[in-house]
């Protein structure tokens, strides 16, 4: 995903000293957990985490956030009612909060802003149509090639468990790939 309008409006947010909040969590620890709201949006300092949901007793990971990054429950953000999405921390993770009230109301008072966003759902809007085509590709290795290309950092940063429900495979499957 494109970040440059993701990093011009977190500056913009900063510039403003708007942010509700600043928190840290520990390794493994909740920023949301299933069956809650959240209409905050979080913005990832140092650390990583995993925006998930859970079917029976499989886990789906939906994407990850890490430093620089933009995570939410956005189905949660967009409707204000609870949602299973779940945010885990991977590791020691400070993000900066902002409500969605707040949010609003800067952007509809600054242009600028306002055009950021917009670039930012748009940036949003393509990630998720790759991240569409990733999960209809049949191949697991091309599906792991495609991410791989788009997000190598993820590689580094994730544990394989996550990213192999994130590429819709096993952890065994992943295992092979990486070792052929």
């Amino acid at each position: 995903m494109q970040l440059q309008a993701l990093h011009s409006l977190k500056q913009q947010l900063s510039k403003a000293a708007i942010w509700t909040e600043a928190l840290e969590f520990n390794r493994w620890e909740y920023i949301k957990t299933a069956g809650t709201a959240n209409t905050n949006l979080y913005f990832i300092e140092e650390g990583c985490a995993r925006v998930y949901f859970s079917e029976d007793s499989d886990e789906h990971c939906l994407y990850f956030g890490h430093s620089g990054s933009l995570i939410s429950a956005l189905d949660s953000f967009l409707s204000e009612k609870p949602s299973s999405i779940v945010i885990q921390c991977i590791n020691k993770t400070k993000v900066k909060v902002i409500h969605k009230k707040t949010f609003h109301h800067f952007i509809q008072n600054n242009n600028e802003a306002s055009n950021l966003w917009q670039q930012v759902l748009t940036d949003l809007m393509q990630w998720h149509l790759e991240r569409e085509k990733d999960l209809l590709i049949n191949s697991p290795a091309l599906r792991y090639e495609r991410v791989l290309s788009r997000q190598p950092d993820l590689f580094q940063q994730i544990p394989h468990k996550y990213i192999a429900s994130y590429l819709r495979m096993t952890p065994e499957t992943l295992s092979r790939i990486l070792n052929s």
